[in-house]
């Protein structure tokens, strides 16, 4: 798809969006019903007009965007100035006022935001960011239930008996190990239990952002 091609579309696609503004505005007249009806058969088709959209607005704007451009744009537009004699001064006055104003404003926009806009793409919430406040929302909950374990004297008594389990299989230091664990367990729990407490773990594992609200911010 050449940049000529997608510049048109750009400019077909903002026309577009005026006249279905006013469509939309008579058909309310004939009633909701049609207008249901038509968006439910346009379903599909509406998938690869947006698809079409942003990839022909990406396009368009790049091109937009581009010094070269921007003086090709302007130049075109003095010679058409030319044209209209007695109006070309100002004509030249309201090209070189109004263009680097449009250009600006074009540098602000984005393919998809532009194609919502023109009601050819739905707003659509990132995947991806939906993912991350489920994975920080399972972190939390995951944190507060081994907080609740381990202050659970039960919980402590399992993870030692465990511990000790876990050593019969290392051989000839089976009684160091037990030793070790006896000596120890007690401490490392004690201490990991302040740790998640005065921590925010899932921002220090990254399954959550620096900016999302802490559990421990009022410790």
């Amino acid at each position: 798809m050449d940049t000529t091609r997608a510049l048109l579309f750009l400019f077909a696609v903002s026309s577009f969006w005026c006249c279905n503004a006013r469509d939309l505005t008579a058909n309310r007249v004939t009633g909701k019903s049609e207008i249901v009806t038509a968006r439910e058969d346009q379903h599909v088709k509406d998938e690869r007009l947006c698809t079409l959209c942003e990839e022909f607005a990406g396009q368009a704007l790049n091109y937009l965007s581009e010094n070269k451009t921007q003086t090709e744009i302007i130049d075109t537009l003095h010679k058409s100035c030319s044209k209209i004699p007695s109006f070309k001064q100002q004509c030249i006055v309201l090209v070189d006022y109004y263009t680097p104003l449009f250009f600006l404003e074009v540098s602000s926009i984005e393919a998809d935001e532009f194609c919502r806009k023109v009601d050819l793409c739905e707003e659509r919430v990132s995947i991806s960011h939906r993912l991350s406040q489920d994975k920080c929302g399972i972190c939390h909950n995951v944190v507060t239930e081994a907080l609740l374990k381990l202050k659970d004297p039960d919980t402590e008594l399992e993870i030692v008996q465990l511990l000790l389990k876990a050593c019969d299989s290392i051989g000839k230091n089976v009684k160091k190990c037990k030793r070790l664990v006896f000596e120890y367990a007690p401490i490392i729990l004690v201490n990991a239990e302040q740790f998640l407490e005065t921590n925010d773990v899932c921002t220090i594992l990254h399954a959550c952002d620096d900016s999302s609200p802490s559990m421990y911010a009022a410790s």
